[in-house]
């Protein structure tokens, strides 16, 4: 198994130094175009392996020639958001950079998968599955895993209970029309409605859609990594070890939800080739609507878009 990782920043770095500490391949590549810095990171990872106690080898490179014939591309390259800006904002500067890197990764590898952390995140997986020319259950991107950790941490945080019983539920874009589902989050299988009122669900649900903005505005000069980068690597595991974990994902949807041509993250199954099925739940007719405002927002953004 190789795994690639383009973008040497925050993300990928810690994308690939997990990737590493997991075992999860024999190979591990981390690209970026700042000369030194994959290399001096890469080279970094793989003199900790002796003491770690992990074999696998890490490649550090500007270009894309090591790359080639990887299982699994993670792509993090992107500029990061700063404090007062949006996801949206990003999103001229960064489909270029997402469409530069898929088209050079995808000529090296073109039987990969691809997980896509650049934001915003179902615009850019969108450039990176109509760049890739690959068929659908091949790109996918990360964003309701994180949502639901971050969700699942405010509600561990508000009850005061383990977050290994706390199980949460996010459809929708990544972004401020993400849709939460309480009705589908529960503490050690009882539904969190049972346990807290409707003014601290709708706390909850509001500092969930602003779990990103949240950090960026503690930090100042960067954006969350630890977290993503632990979401991306969950769906690569459930990839790399044919998990069929059910994990919320930016997915291109044709008809399911009754939505069309659209990325939207919902719940999928992961195996060895990717997405292996669309789960689709009952909602009601509130959350339905929202879900719906929320890809319309990611359809307008696309529509933007000059590929």
């Amino acid at each position: 198994m190789k795994i690639t990782v383009i973008g040497a920043g925050n993300v990928g770095a810690t994308c690939a130094q997990r990737l590493v500490d997991k075992e999860l391949a024999n190979e591990v590549v981390l690209v970026d175009v700042i000369e030194g810095v994959p290399q001096g990171k890469g080279l970094d990872m793989f003199e900790a392996t002796p003491v770690e106690k992990t074999d696998v080898k890490v490649v550090g490179t500007n270009g894309y020639d090591e790359t080639a014939n990887s299982d699994i591309i993670i792509l993090t390259a992107g500029i990061a958001r700063k404090p007062g800006m949006s996801r949206d904002d990003l999103m001229n500067t960064n489909s270029a950079i997402v469409k530069s890197c898929t088209e050079q990764a995808v000529a090296k590898s073109p039987k990969s998968i691809i997980i896509v952390v650049s934001n915003p995140l179902d615009v850019m997986t969108y450039v990176a599955w109509k760049v890739s020319g690959f068929e659908k259950h091949r790109v996918m991107g990360m964003a309701g895993v994180l949502d639901a950790a971050r969700f699942r941490s405010f509600i561990a945080m508000e009850l005061n209970v383990s977050v290994e019983d706390v199980n949460a539920f996010v459809l929708g874009g990544h972004g401020d029309s993400m849709v939460p589902l309480p009705r589908y989050s529960t503490v050690a299988g009882i539904p969190i409605t049972e346990l807290m009122n409707k003014e601290t669900l709708d706390r909850l649900v509001t500092r969930t859609r602003n779990g990103g903005i949240e950090i960026v505005n503690f930090l100042k000069t960067g954006s969350a990594y630890y977290a993503p980068s632990s979401s991306a690597v969950l769906m690569a595991e459930s990839i790399v070890k044919n998990k069929k974990r059910i994990l919320p994902c930016a997915v291109y949807l044709q008809g399911e939800y009754g939505i069309n041509d659209n990325f939207v993250g919902v719940p999928v199954k992961l195996g060895s080739k990717g997405i292996e099925e669309i789960i689709q739940i009952k909602l009601t007719a509130d959350e339905q609507a929202a879900l719906n405002k929320s890809a319309e927002e990611v359809k307008a953004q696309i529509a933007k878009l000059k590929l």
